[in-house]
């Protein structure tokens, strides 16, 4: 079936509420799902609120869990989650940087004690449309070994990062360090569909097809020996930085069993006026609309847009079996 935004965000809400989180965070993690449907991620989407619902009800998430906020410096702000879902306290670093980076020049946020944070794109897309440059790290459970390693070290652990365009919608580069999001494993497990050769292996480090498989095994680096180092930096920044728990020790962000993932983002927001000026600006939309009219080469950014603007025409398609389940939550 399809459902408008307004249905899958009562959805959403009404699901988890029912699931032992507070009505002001469900709203939150409503509005991150939706974003990640509009992005055309949909392994953060509809498709997590079961594992979400589950991890609430167990208390492995905190859904009662009231983020808290404090600014360490001018220019720095350090949230707790307090092991609640991460995007009410992603909302208080969210309202907090675009005037602090204006004030100082850059700003920089940290969230600890955190969850899964959803589609990272959509948080500095938003502060680009604040006039900021933005760039978003995220530390997710043990997923990748470094080459050579036989122990996950690094979760898939994305990067995310935002320019505004004059007179257009902003860039987005949004990627995870692991050949594939893991979300996409497993929407493939859910839909019992086989995921291709070269995206993770199972527990015995074996290449598999098999979703359930690779969900136990590790994920494969982007660019191998590259991507594991990127890895290592944002498990710095992201983990490091804000006291988080380091993707090897933490626990999954799927099953409802063991103690919450305590994992951790870090958001960097840059007032290009602070810098550049106008120019900055103007430099940007060149360099835009030089790669954008570059024979084939579309804009990273452009994809997501369209895709936004085709869900909120058309609503979300959510399957049957996918819909019975989330009607079961809680119940």
């Amino acid at each position: 079936m399809d459902l408008s935004l307004t249905d899958v965000h009562a959805l959403v809400a009404e699901t988890l509420i029912r699931c032992r989180t507070a009505e002001a965070n469900a709203a939150h993690v409503a509005d991150a799902l939706i974003a990640a449907e509009l992005a055309g991620q949909v392994g953060h989407g509809l498709r997590r609120v079961p594992s979400y619902a589950g991890q609430a009800l167990s208390g492995k998430v905190d859904g009662q869990a009231m983020p808290e906020a404090s600014v360490s410096r001018p220019g720095a702000l350090m949230v707790d989650a307090a092991h609640g879902f991460a995007y009410p306290a992603l909302a208080l670093a969210m309202d907090w940087l675009p005037g602090a980076a204006e004030t100082q020049g850059i700003a920089v946020a940290g969230i600890t004690r955190s969850h899964h944070a959803g589609v990272a794109g959509w948080f500095v897309e938003r502060l680009a449309e604040h006039g900021l440059a933005a760039l978003m790290f995220a530390n997710t459970p043990g997923a990748m070994a470094p080459p050579g390693g036989t122990r996950p070290l690094f979760g898939t652990n994305p990067i995310a990062f935002s320019a505004p365009i004059p007179d257009a919608a902003p860039m987005v580069v949004d990627l995870s360090l692991s050949t594939v999001a893991r979300g996409k494993i497993m929407a493939a497990a859910q839909k019992g569909e086989p995921i291709p050769e070269g995206w993770a292996t199972d527990a015995d480090g074996n290449p598999t097809t098999d979703p359930q498989a690779a969900l136990k095994g590790m994920m494969q680096p982007i660019g191998d020996a590259k991507g594991a180092a990127l890895a290592l930096m944002v498990e710095v920044l992201a983990a490091g930085l804000t006291g988080a728990t380091l993707a090897g020790d933490a626990s999954d962000f799927f099953g409802a069993d063991g103690p919450p993932p305590g994992t951790g983002q870090l958001l960097l927001a840059i007032d290009p006026m602070a810098l550049g000026g106008d120019s900055a600006l103007a430099r940007i939309g060149a360099l835009a609309a030089a790669f954008d009219g570059n024979g084939t080469a579309r804009l990273p950014g452009r994809r997501r847009q369209e895709i936004a603007a085709r869900v909120r025409a058309d609503g979300v398609t959510i399957d049957d079996a996918l819909a019975a389940q989330i009607d079961a939550l809680g119940r």
